[in-house]
């Protein structure tokens, strides 16, 4: 027995690929069990964090690249006692032997596995946030989370970039890379001029808050509710109905109007009354038009109801009055009962509108 072990199978006994094959499927059978034990041990270190994350969430989250780490750390700490074959160790390409590039492989694998594992943290720590951001009212949280989620991501695939470039090809050729970069830099720098001003434009909207994803704004022409703020632009569905998407830079430097943080909604009417129109009248109709507003529980004190001016033809009525913010149909309906009341104070009173007439006479000869 102990001869067929120590027997040499390319340059390494039998006793070590039996180890190696031991250790890879013990290994396998109890990965899943170590990956939840480690998995578990990670989230009572976090679960202070946020207390709405299940245990669950996070160990299906990193279960998958824990094992694989597992697996291939225990792979790569077995094979090291082998000694590689001789005979295998042929050149493939200019210096490269077949052992160079198993190597290359295993450090490749290895970093690819880091990277599983910090991507997947990022994804538990953006969830943690949104458990959190979901308690709150503001939706421009859930936007932050999701560009800083991206943001960190694209970070994690630059570094891996370049740990990938150093293992394949040097040090060297990652320090030539950097130098490119630093002139590179500008003459990209110069040609995406906009886009990088949209991206601080983003970063400034997400800091300042002038406005958050559902406000009704009101910025040049355009009118509507924020439904997205990205990198770039923000999207806003019109009273149209229509989809604008307005860049970053635009929302930041144009003078925007966020209507939904207004305290009050102002109405401002315009009565014009016929020249026919007695004094006693005038005076009624005005006090009527007071008390109507005064006995409206939608309508703040403060209004202002005077004789504003008058012409040859007509008394014009200056009605100003603030509203609690109401939108939509009960807007409307507020707007058609004052309207109603005032028509029907006209009719009560015998008080007409101005008409436009015109006199023709004839005179016959």
């Amino acid at each position: 027995m102990n001869d067929f072990l120590n027997q040499v199978i390319l340059d390494n006994p039998v006793r070590d690929y039996l180890i190696l094959i031991g250790v890879l499927l013990f290994v396998s059978f109890v990965k899943r069990y170590v990956s939840k034990g480690v998995a578990a041990v990670l989230f009572r270190l976090v679960r202070h964090w946020s207390p709405q994350i299940e245990e669950k969430d996070f160990i299906n989250l990193l279960l998958r690249p824990l094992e694989y780490f597992l697996l291939l750390v225990t792979f790569m700490l077995t094979i090291d006692r082998f000694t590689f074959p001789q005979v295998l160790n042929v050149h493939i390409y200019n210096k490269a032997t077949l052992q160079n590039i198993t190597d290359t492989l295993l450090s490749l694998a290895f970093s690819m596995s880091i990277i599983w594992i910090m991507l997947r943290l990022i994804d538990f720590i953006a969830l943690v946030l949104e458990k959190k951001a979901e308690l709150t009212e503001d939706k421009t949280d859930n936007q932050f989370i999701i560009f800083f989620r991206d943001f960190f991501k694209a970070i994690v695939f630059i570094m891996g970039a370049i740990a990938f470039i150093r293992i394949l090809f040097g040090p060297s050729l990652v320090e030539k890379i950097i130098a490119g970069l630093g002139i590179g830099a500008a003459a990209l720098a110069l040609a995406a001029k906009e886009s990088i001003e949209n991206l601080i434009g983003s970063f400034i909207i997400f800091f300042d808050k002038p406005f958050r994803v559902g406000d009704n704004v009101k910025v040049d022409s355009y009118q509507g509710t924020v439904e997205k703020i990205g990198l770039r632009s923000t999207r806003i569905r019109t009273l149209e109905k229509t989809f604008v998407t307005v860049p970053n830079k635009k929302m930041v430097d144009s003078i925007l109007d966020n209507l939904s943080l207004r305290t009050q909604q102002r109405v401002a009417m315009r009565l014009e009354l016929g020249s026919e129109t007695t004094p006693d009248k005038l005076i009624k109709i005005l006090d009527n038009i007071r008390s109507l507003l005064k006995n409206n529980s939608n309508i703040l004190p403060g209004f202002t109801v005077n004789l504003h001016d008058f012409t040859k033809d007509t008394y014009i009525i200056q009605i100003i009055f603030n509203t609690y913010i109401i939108e939509g149909s009960q807007y409307a309906a507020l707007r058609e009962n004052i309207n109603l009341s005032i028509v029907r104070l006209l009719a009560d009173h015998d008080v007409k509108l101005p008409t436009t007439s015109t006199n023709v006479t004839l005179n016959q000869q």
